[in-house]
């Protein structure tokens, strides 16, 4: 009987840990900055905005690239730090890797 509790709690809490694994920006909603400023951050990368979405707890502006090449790029919401750039080429590399060009 205890070993069967012990395992119905594993399971039940299993789908609640995943789910806080996959926000890749916790943040609280009163730091968060405007959607405004994700777009000005955008423009001084010279990237065209087609949309920016919350996903995961992050923005993500779906757009164009200096290049005209389609892009995804994930922003920390409060600190507007880029995460990731997802190129439509399949090809994502972390901030870290990116030149970051005068941020």
């Amino acid at each position: 009987m205890r070993l069967a509790l012990t395992i119905l709690a594993c399971i039940a809490v299993l789908p609640v840990g995943q789910a806080l694994a996959d926000d890749d920006c916790f943040a609280p909603m009163a730091d968060w900055k405007p959607k405004e400023a994700v777009a000005a951050l955008a423009t001084r990368n010279g990237w065209t905005v087609r949309r920016i979405k919350i996903d995961d707890g992050c923005y993500e502006i779906d757009g164009t690239d200096a290049e005209g090449q389609r892009i995804e790029v994930t922003v920390h919401p409060s600190t507007l730090d880029v995460i990731e750039i997802e190129r439509k080429d399949g090809t994502g590399r972390r901030r870290d890797e990116e030149d970051r060009g005068g941020d």
